[in-house]
């Protein structure tokens, strides 16, 4: 079955501009109601970095404004802060109660430290918004909340276990955001443990501190130092405050996690990001969460009480400021806002880079706020790279859940194939494996631009009627690609769904060259794993004695059955073009480049199966 990458149209498919969205898509509107005002003093809160003019609250007009300017599309609100809650009771209600009023408001969010959570703010909660959701800050253990203190230096761990316990009581269901340092790095198994112990939670965000470029502690207001901000003072060095964690560390950390999740059994009653939302774009699904879609910062706003309307809360204060509150009157003023933004605009050209990557279509381009910084600091690619192996391990973890946390192979990456579809796909591995299964006649077109395998209806071209005992098998498959395809079906014992010799398309224009491939279909989990390494070590036999001209790139992909729906993991092969080769120089090398994969493919099966990956799953 030919099949073709889908790729982008444009940048607003990974970043959409207001503008570009219609009536049915949401903004996301953050309130921070008393600004950075806070009841406690954790050592790396990035609000209190920006140093924004605190005591004030966020009012009831304010937020029937926001309504009127986004009375065309659906509002998500999220109460923030600082800590929301000490805007107060009468004021929160007051909050709610406006909200309640607007037609436009979707879904009301609270993120808070949970300190002040008792009984009384949970029924005001239930009289005033029983669909409010909940989100409880808490870095897993006492020992990765240890970044979390009071004024007074002292640990906040105990009131929020206690608030827990009392949602708990309550039948409340929360998210927890569980902020990853390195008091948590090592222990992603006895965190997530912890964390789902607490019958009120749901929900787990592992979210990073990427502060290595923060230099400085936090100003403080008056002449007294409270302890807190002594023991942030102390956390700075000279290579970054204590409490940051590298991309590496926190893709590793969170695969750790990911892996428990999925062992453990957690995954059935506890919903864990980033991993949730890799595994729906790994599913060509749309996702929530920012990071992993095309609605970034043009569609997440902050209002503070003083009236400053901006960008993402995430972004550097005062640069993301739009506008004040009082001057916009339609959602096209916003727009105009956003447009005119300088900063916005340096976050939008990130995306650039992103147009020609393998993996724009599953990392969504990530998070412009974070990408910004590392960018700043001349490191955006270790961004990137993290990004790569959240995607690439989680990956790995759906096709081979046995495998060690950490254990992936290096040289097998995501690269989805789109359209990846069969008619039947247990119905062709049953009957690739039956030599007395019915085998009707196929009619075969076959041209220079590749052949086509049919069922024999009109417009209908499928690649799942031929298998090795079909009478014309070998007259279907490609003669330049046909020694791979024999190597793996023969000495290998795979089973291939696809295969393409490349084609230059000379003469045709408006068709963009193919490169050799080949899809295998592995049987089972444990023949995954061994057709896996298997690649591995071919690859590691292959590549040095390769044309220069030519690449051997190893990817993981799924094949989804048009019956039943089901996904099945697959495992592609590519000869594709070196760095800086032109398909011409290419397809000149490309039959000695098959000789060398096939005799490497042939020397790979000859080793024992249980023969480990030959990168040892180190990347």
């Amino acid at each position: 079955m030919p099949v073709t990458r889908t790729a982008p149209v444009d940048l607003e498919s990974l970043y959409a501009p207001l503008s570009s969205t219609g009536p049915d898509t949401a903004v996301s509107v953050i309130l921070k109601l008393r600004g950075e005002t806070c009841d406690i003093d954790c050592l790396y809160c990035f609000e209190k970095r920006k140093e924004s003019p605190g005591g004030a609250r966020i009012n009831a007009a304010q937020v029937h404004r926001l309504g009127s300017i986004f009375s065309g599309r659906p509002l998500s609100i999220e109460l923030h802060g600082g800590e929301p809650l000490t805007a107060g009771r009468e004021r929160i209600a007051e909050i709610l109660d406006a909200l309640a009023t607007q037609p436009n408001v979707i879904r009301v969010s609270l993120q808070t430290n949970g300190l002040q959570l008792d009984d009384t703010w949970l029924d005001l909660f239930e009289r005033h918004c029983p669909e409010l959701e909940i989100g409880i800050s808490l870095d897993g253990d006492a020992l990765g909340n240890s970044w979390r203190v009071g004024y007074d230096g002292r640990p906040t761990y105990p009131r929020v276990v206690e608030a827990l316990e009392l949602l708990g009581r309550r039948e409340h269901r929360v998210g927890v955001i569980c902020a990853v340092t390195p008091y948590v790095l090592g222990r992603a198994s006895e965190v997530m443990e912890h964390l789902a112990s607490f019958p009120a939670v749901t929900a787990i965000s592992l979210v990073p501190c990427f502060d290595a470029a923060v230099t400085r502690s936090t100003t403080v207001a008056g002449s007294r130092t409270p302890t807190s901000r002594a023991l942030q003072r102390r956390a700075i060095g000279p290579t970054g405050p204590a409490w940051a964690v590298t991309p590496r560390q926190y893709a590793d950390f969170v695969l750790e996690a990911t892996h428990h999740w999925v062992a453990g059994g957690l995954f059935r009653r506890v919903k864990l990001e980033p991993a949730a939302s890799v595994i729906r774009r790994l599913r060509g699904l749309r996702t929530r969460s920012c990071h992993f879609s095309d609605l970034k910062c043009d569609h997440i706003l902050t209002l503070y009480p003083n009236d400053r309307l901006g960008s993402c809360d995430e972004l550097p204060w005062p640069q993301a400021g739009l506008a004040a509150l009082g001057n916009l009157h339609t959602e096209a003023d916003v727009a105009g806002a956003q447009d005119s933004s300088r900063l916005l605009q340096q976050a939008r050209s990130l995306v650039t880079k992103c147009a020609t990557c393998d993996y724009r279509d599953t990392c969504g381009a990530g998070c412009p706020a974070v990408r910004l910084r590392f960018a700043a600091a001349g490191d955006e690619d270790a961004y990137c790279d993290h990004r790569i192996r959240l995607i690439d391990g989680v990956a790995a973890l759906l096709a081979q859940p046995d495998l060690p946390p950490g254990a992936s192979c290096s040289r097998l990456r995501w690269r989805p194939v789109r359209p990846n579809d069969m008619h039947h796909v247990s119905a062709f591995l049953a009957r690739w494996d039956d030599p007395d299964a019915p085998r009707p006649p196929a009619r075969l077109q076959v041209s220079v631009h590749g052949n086509i395998n049919t069922v024999g209806l009109p417009g209908v071209h499928e690649a799942d009627d031929l298998d090795p005992h079909h009478p014309q098998w070998h007259e279907g498959i490609e003669p330049g690609v046909r020694p791979v395809v024999d190597a793996l079906t023969t000495s290998w014992n795979a089973v291939t769904y696809d295969s393409c010799q490349g084609h230059a398309y000379d003469g045709v224009p408006e068709a963009e060259p193919r490169f050799l491939s080949v899809g295998i279909l592995p049987r089972d989990r444990a023949e995954y794993a061994r057709t896996a390494a298997r690649l591995c070590r071919a690859a590691s036999r292959a590549e040095s004695s390769l044309p220069r001209e030519c690449s051997l790139v190893l990817g993981r992909s799924e094949l989804t059955c048009r019956t039943t729906g089901q996904v099945y993991p697959t495992l592609d092969l590519h000869l594709v073009p070196a760095a800086d080769t032109a398909p011409a120089e290419y397809f000149e090398d490309l039959a000695q480049a098959v000789h060398v994969l096939t005799e490497a493919l042939a020397e790979a099966a000859s080793a024992p199966p249980s023969t480990p990956c030959a990168c040892g799953g180190e990347q």
